[in-house]
């Protein structure tokens, strides 16, 4: 049997043809485009790849279901195009690819920079949470809140014309592909590995940046053996857009000073991509980053996960949230610990692990079990976790109109009444 074929990306290539090849990865919800302020002096230089993530910017909507597959179709795409060797910089999700081709391609990757990145983003339940989001609402109203994430208010309203330019950015990235992405980030977490990264790394972080900001960026730079870290005051998230010269400087005194191994152009070709709105033009402004040194720390080794309770509890809390587990975790007690264990190892790593029934299916059953035993409470959490894994309200609608007709109309009303309450919570976004 033949193995299928690796998805590839859409891209564009900007700089000298011989030159070494610079590649720009951009963050979730935007486009190469974000990276527009950089290209005109890094293309001095370097042969610059951009390229944008599946479904947004008008690429194929082929979502991709991690960031392993995302650097896997990366490479797929530079394989095609004979590029072999290269430098990278990455934002927030960018940069998650960079990390992952560096730990398991580190023939690949002569330089590395990590902008608004961490081994960690947030926490799993932030992420599928948004993806819930988006599933019941379409992405309206993460597009209507991207400015506040991205960038500082005073940015933000002295440049109207970037903010639009965000809000319809986010707004039209295919809806799937962005909540694969969340899914992406939530199963993301290199924390124990980074001791493993063994190019030059620069970690670019905005002072303001509430989304990962300077105490995520420092968790890199204790992590990774040869990392530096750059502090670029007076910006927030999306730090090459709202401070370009600041954040243009620091990747052209990075790129020429830690890339020191010899690289392999290989025959390049600009593509026919498609066209996108481009960043609107704005003043340049002055700012001077801030750069520091950290110390490199040895990382700890990774802990086996090899056993049914471990990988147990990770299926557990990808559906019920670390929220959920983590609460009734800390109420076991001597009495009931082994209880807790048990439904760790065996519900959740045995039965809930097994391939012949994926997550949303397994869900349908689960919710019909409850109504039928009239275990509202674990109904409740369950709602959450049908959420999580996939299922729309209008899904779990049809399963409880379903169970009426076997366990019931009054285990289904009171069904009914769990479940509305519980997708109200989870489905209306914040303002």
């Amino acid at each position: 049997m033949s193995e299928a074929k690796i998805e590839t990306l859409q891209y564009r290539f900007d700089g000298p043809e011989d030159a070494p090849v610079l590649i720009l990865g951009p963050s979730l919800g935007t486009t190469w485009h974000m990276w527009d302020r950089q290209v005109p002096e890094l293309a001095k230089q370097w042969r610059i790849f951009r390229f944008d993530l599946p479904g947004h910017g008008g690429a194929p909507a082929h979502a991709a279901g991690s960031v392993a597959e995302l650097g896997a179709r990366l490479l797929a795409t530079l394989d095609s195009l004979g590029v072999q060797r290269f430098g990278y910089a990455g934002c927030a999700l960018g940069g998650a690819i960079g990390v992952e081709l560096a730990l398991r391609h580190p023939e690949r990757v002569a330089s590395l920079a990590l902008v608004a990145a961490s081994p960690r983003f947030g926490t799993a339940d932030e992420f599928r949470q948004r993806g819930v989001i988006v599933r019941t609402n379409g992405l309206d109203p993460i597009a209507r809140t991207s400015p506040e994430r991205w960038f500082t208010g005073g940015f933000a309203a002295a440049q109207p014309a970037i903010t639009e330019w965000a809000v319809q950015m986010v707004r039209t990235t295919d809806p799937g592909c962005y909540i694969a992405s969340c899914e992406s980030l939530a199963a993301f977490d290199v924390r124990a590995e980074l001791g493993r990264v063994g190019v030059p790394t620069l970690v670019l972080v905005g002072s303001e940046d509430q989304v990962t900001g300077p105490a995520e960026a420092r968790t890199l730079v204790a992590g990774i053996p040869d990392a530096r870290l750059a502090v670029v005051p007076g910006a927030s998230h999306l730090v090459p857009v709202e401070q370009p010269a600041a954040v243009t400087d620091l990747l052209v005194h990075h790129f020429s000073t830690a890339w020191q191994q010899p690289y392999d152009t290989g025959q390049l070709a600009l593509p026919g991509a498609q066209v996108t709105a481009p960043l609107p033009v704005v003043p340049p402004q002055a700012v001077v980053p801030v750069a520091e040194i950290a110390p490199a720390v040895a990382a700890a080794p990774p802990a086996d996960r090899a056993d049914r309770y471990e990988s147990g509890l990770k299926i557990r809390r990808e559906v019920l949230g670390d929220a959920h587990v983590d609460q009734e975790l800390a109420g076991a007690d001597a009495f009931s610990g082994d209880f807790q264990e048990f439904v760790t190892r065996y519900a959740w790593g045995e039965i809930w692990d097994r391939p012949g029934l994926d997550r949303r299916t397994r869900s349908c059953v689960t919710l019909t079990a409850l109504i039928a035993g009239g275990h509202l409470e674990e109904l409740a959490s369950h709602t959450r976790a049908a959420l999580r894994n996939g299922l729309t309200p209008d899904e779990i609608r049809e399963v409880i109109l379903h169970a009426a007709l076997y366990c019931g109309l009054p285990a289904a009303d009171s069904a009914f009444r769990v479940a509305r309450e519980v997708i109200r919570e989870e489905t209306t976004p914040e303002e």
